[in-house]
């Protein structure tokens, strides 16, 4: 078995159930294959009735008490862990910082970094667990010096190995991905899920941003962050229209702009730009989006860092695709991504770019600036 620490021995393994049916079948899987399991389930709020009702596996009062019915029917122990002050520091304050400063974090990516993979693996290790087991499709392989590499899922429309590319060596030590190896579909799992007698079978995944109610992300910020008027400005400087607050928008977006003056060529207008010093959005053509190069900080590796440059490929979205880049450390806490192939659009600063060379996951970093093909939108900073 590759997936697990030091196969074959029995395992005390921590699982961690958000309610769904990833996460349950993966908790089986772990104590069908023959290693001493421990339920979990994570209380990330201290007002879990502020979560979505049904918030589809991830953060009610509803999904605690779908993740004890299964592990009663798995038939093991089972307790739940109040995160809650971590989750709102690590997370939900990192997240609504971030769109404060103009950048466009990843939530879940952040999550799994300094919640179930620092905070959770931390408590289990020092309560005597071997390992952390959780329902992501991600692929662990033990090399042949007895190193552990984070790989893509064996089904590439599942993989989930972006959100986990903030891993480093130590925590892939002590990880667990059951469902990672598996060719089985989504439908696979919910009828293995169901053949188990687990209630969570057809429950709906979960999706968009769990401490998010209503799934109103610019509601949200505006309740912590404010309101405050600024401008819509072309790339010449001249205005557009206003907004409430710069923090509502994201690079890349073409809808919700509300400009009333249409372009001189009839050609839809994109957000280029944010700017909180000056609370200012940017916007122009599709082509003004063309990325060519990215500097990024905060590199994590999954393993030894890369020496000296290198040719690899790079995601930079949860589902985004792959596309052929040369990167390398340019500096202390530095790495310098250039784009071979076709320039790339929609990149914003605080999204995550993650390196694979094949199937395995280099390491990952957040993105703080872009050079753009055209000069009309030169580097822009992440402020």
């Amino acid at each position: 078995m590759t997936d697990s620490p030091s196969a074959p021995r029995r395992l005390r393994v921590l699982a961690a159930m958000s309610g769904g049916v990833d996460s349950a079948v993966a908790a089986a899987r772990a104590a069908e294959a023959g290693h001493d399991v421990t339920g979990v389930h994570l209380a990330l709020s201290a007002n879990p009735k502020s979560f979505r009702t049904g918030a589809r596996g991830c953060c009610t009062i509803e999904d605690s008490h779908d993740a004890r019915r299964a592990a009663d029917v798995i038939g093991i122990p089972f307790y739940v862990w109040d995160l809650a002050d971590r989750f709102r520091e690590d997370v939900v304050e990192d997240f609504v910082a971030e769109y404060e400063a103009g950048r466009t974090p990843n939530p879940c990516l952040r999550c799994n970094e300094k919640i179930k993979f620092a905070a959770l693996l931390d408590k289990a290790l020092a309560l005597g667990f071997d390992a952390v087991c959780t329902g992501h499709y991600a692929t662990i392989v033990t090399a042949a010096d007895g190193s552990r590499e984070l790989h893509r899922a064996s089904d590439a429309a599942k993989d989930q190995s972006y959100v986990l590319g903030v891993l480093d060596e130590r925590q892939l030590a002590h990880a667990l991905f059951p469902l990672g190896d598996t060719l089985t579909t989504k439908g696979e799992i919910r009828e293995e899920a169901a053949a188990r007698g687990l209630s969570v079978a057809k429950k709906p995944d979960s999706h968009d941003i769990c401490f998010i109610a209503d799934g109103d992300t610019q509601g949200f910020l505006a309740k912590h962050l404010g309101t405050a008027e600024g401008d819509i400005l072309d790339q010449d400087g001249a205005r557009l229209g206003s907004h409430t607050g710069a923090y509502g928008f994201t690079v890349g977006q073409r809808k919700g702009l509300r400009i009333g003056t249409p372009a001189a060529d009839g050609k839809p207008r994109y957000v280029l730009d944010i700017s909180p010093v000056d609370n200012t959005v940017t916007v122009g053509p599709a082509d003004a989006l063309d990325v060519t190069a990215l500097t990024a900080i905060r590199p994590r590796w999954c393993g030894a860092p890369p020496v000296g440059p290198g040719t690899y490929t790079a995601q930079l979205r949860a589902h985004g695709e792959d596309v052929p880049v040369t990167a390398e450390l340019a500096g202390e806490g530095e790495l310098r991504v250039r784009f071979t192939g076709e320039p790339v659009r929609g990149v914003a600063p605080g999204q995550a770019v993650v390196l694979y060379d094949g199937t395995r996951v280099v390491g990952s970093a957040t993105i703080a600036t872009t050079e753009r093909r055209t000069p009309a939108s030169a580097t822009l900073d992440a402020r």
